[in-house]
């Protein structure tokens, strides 16, 4: 009787303090780990949604476009670069890698954004259905990176706080030593938008006006 008495209370103490620590955010680390590694799954979906898009757009360009040799390739070659980085979830504590990976996503958006803006010179490609439709997944495209990176960054600023601040952060200290701080995207939603671009590139430059003329010393009387 007294026995199991006894193991009824260590039963009822393991129970509290497992309750306890609950209480205390023992579980908060690898939860919020988890949902940053979810929001990050989502970036990557949408960044390879976009990577998916290009091809079809430069060739559908490209036929009627075909001295825009220059900015073709330049999407071509950024979208390989962009597509051979990869930065899985765990390795996005990693600052090194996490640049890299950003770097080479912003790059192909300035691509894209000069591409867009040498379709405008092509008014048959503008009325070209396959275009407008590629043109549009690719907008959405756009909207949802803006979105899920926010979200992404939302997700990280979270969990780097819980790993500092009390009590989660004697949490770190002991059972989750290994767990570091995740690296946020540095830059602004701006820079998912394409760049601003003046289509009078290649024109006659504006006029301007003549010098004025040097002034003259009046004559000694």
């Amino acid at each position: 009787m007294k026995r199991t008495f006894a193991r009824t209370l260590v039963a009822l103490a393991v129970l509290a303090s497992a309750l306890g620590l609950s209480s205390c955010g023992v579980n908060a680390i690898p939860t919020k780990q988890e949902i940053v590694k979810e929001k990050w799954a989502d970036v990557q979906a949408d960044y390879q949604r976009r990577a998916d898009l290009i091809p079809n757009l430069v060739a559908t360009v490209q036929a009627y476009a075909q001295q825009e040799r220059t900015v073709l390739v330049d999407v071509t070659q950024a979208r390989a670069r962009a597509t051979a980085v990869n930065v899985d979830a765990s390795t996005i504590s990693d600052p090194a890698k996490f640049q890299q990976f950003q770097q080479a996503q912003d790059a192909l958006s300035g691509s894209l954004g000069r591409l867009l803006a040498v379709s405008e010179r092509y008014p048959t490609l503008q009325s070209n259905q396959n275009f407008l439709a590629l043109q549009s997944q690719l907008e959405g495209t756009e909207n949802r990176i803006v979105i899920s990176r926010r979200d992404y960054n939302d997700a990280v600023r979270d969990y780097n706080t819980t790993l500092r601040t009390l009590p989660t952060s004697m949490w770190a200290a002991t059972f989750y030593r290994s767990a570091k701080p995740m690296q946020p995207f540095a830059a602004s939603e701006a820079a998912q938008s394409a760049p601003q671009v003046h289509f009078d590139i290649g024109g006659p430059a504006p006029s301007q006006p003549p010098p004025a003329a040097p002034a003259t010393n009046a004559a000694a009387p």
